[in-house]
C-alpha cells in the first residue's frame, strides 16, 4: 500500500454517549490525501501487524477513489447497547429504524437482562421489524443453544445471530443445532485468511468492516471469495470512517441486510458538523470531510496525540512489510 500523497495528520479523540463493549472514546488519526480523508482507528488493545490493516484502509481512502456506487442511500440498523429495558426501547423509538442490533452477553449481565432488553425492542420495533444480537464470540455451544432458544423467543423472531461462538469450529457446531441464521464477524475481520470461511459451512452469512479489512476494494474481494451475503457494518469510526463503509454498501451488487453503519449516533460528538446519521433508517452515500473547528476541539493532549502518531508509525512499518 502506497501513501504516497499523504500530507496531513490529524490525532482525535471523541468521547461515546454511553459505554459500548467497554469503549468510552474513539481515538486515531485522520489522513488527507489527494481522494480526501481516510481515519486509522483501531482498538488500543491491537497491536501494529493487525493494526496495520486499519492503515491500509485509511491509506486507500485519503488517496484512491472509492468504487463506482450502485445507490445513492443505505439502509442501517439502529444500534442497542447493553442498556436497561426502558433505554433500549427509548433508542429504538427515536432511532427512525426498522432494523435493531441489540448487544448481548455484556460481561457481567446475565441472560434475563438480554432477553428482557430484546423484548423492548421489539415493542419499540413493532411486529415487522426485525432484530439481530450480537453476542461477541462470548458463548460456548451449549450455552449458545439455550441462549439463543430464550432470546428469539422474546424477539418473536431473530434475523440472526452474529458471532454466537468464537471458534469458526464452533459455529459450525452450533449451525447444526440451531435454526436461527448465524454470522461470522470476528472470526472474518481478524483472521489471517479472511476467505478461509468460504466453504465451512460455518455461518450463513458475514459481517464486514471495512478497516479490519483493509479498505473498500479488499472488503469486496473478501465478500466476493466468501461467497455468502454480507452485513457491511462499522468499527465505531467517525462520520469520516463511517464515510468508507457506506462507499462499501453502495457498490456491492446486493445489499440483502441493513448495514450496521448508524453507528455515529454512539458518539457525544463528532469530527463534521454534517454527521453520517440516520435519515428515516438510511444513510446518504457521500464523502466527509472534517470541520476545522471540531477537529481543533477534539485534538487530544500532547501525550495523547504522541501515542496515536507512534502507533501510527509502527502500523506504517508493517504496512511496508505488506506492500
Amino acid at each position: 500500500m502506497n501513501a504516497d500523497g499523504v500530507d496531513l495528520l490529524r490525532p482525535f479523540r471523541v468521547p461515546m454517549r454511553r459505554r459500548f463493549r467497554g469503549v468510552t472514546e474513539r481515538t486515531g488519526v485522520l489522513l488527507r490525501g489527494p481522494a480526501g480523508w481516510g481515519e486509522f482507528s483501531p482498538f488500543p488493545e491491537y497491536g501494529p501487524a493487525y493494526a496495520s490493516r486499519w492503515l491500509a484502509a485509511a491509506v486507500a481512502a485519503a488517496t484512491t477513489s472509492f468504487p463506482p456506487a450502485l445507490r445513492d442511500r443505505v439502509p442501517v440498523n439502529t444500534t442497542v447497547p447493553a442498556v436497561d429495558p426502558v433505554t433500549a426501547h427509548a433508542l429504538v423509538a427515536a432511532s427512525g429504524c426498522t432494523t435493531a442490533k441489540v448487544k448481548v452477553a455484556e460481561p457481567g449481565q446475565e441472560l434475563a437482562l438480554d432477553v428482557e432488553r430484546v423484548a423492548a425492542v421489539r415493542s419499540a420495533l413493532g411486529p415487522t421489524g426485525a432484530i439481530r444480537v450480537n453476542a461477541n464470540g462470548a458463548w460456548d455451544v451449549e450455552t449458545a443453544v439455550l441462549a439463543i432458544a430464550r432470546l428469539e423467543k422474546a424477539a418473536a423472531g431473530l434475523e440472526y445471530v452474529e458471532q454466537p461462538c468464537r471458534s469458526l469450529e464452533e459455529l459450525r457446531e452450533l449451525r447444526r443445532r440451531v435454526s436461527v441464521p448465524l454470522a461470522a464477524d470476528e472470526s472474518v475481520r481478524t483472521a489471517e485468511d479472511p476467505r478461509r470461511i468460504a466453504g465451512l459451512d460455518a455461518v450463513d452469512l458475514i459481517v464486514v468492516k471495512v478497516q479490519p479489512l483493509g479498505g473498500v476494494s479488499r472488503a469486496v474481494e473478501v465478500i466476493s471469495e466468501a461467497g455468502l451475503p454480507a452485513v457491511v457494518s462499522s468499527a465505531l469510526e467517525t462520520s469520516v470512517g463511517l464515510a468508507a463503509g457506506v462507499a462499501l454498501a453502495a457498490a456491492l451488487p446486493d445489499l440483502p441486510y441493513a448495514c450496521g453503519l448508524g453507528t455515529a449516533t454512539l458518539l457525544s460528538s463528532d469530527l463534521t458538523d454534517r454527521p453520517l446519521t440516520p435519515d428515516r433508517g438510511q444513510l446518504e452515500v457521500r464523502r466527509v470531510v472534517p470541520e476545522a473547528g471540531l477537529l481543533d476541539q477534539h485534538s487530544p493532549e500532547p501525550e495523547l496525540a504522541g501515542e496515536l502518531l507512534e502507533r501510527l508509525a509502527l502500523a506504517t512499518a508493517h504496512l511496508d512489510e505488506r506492500s
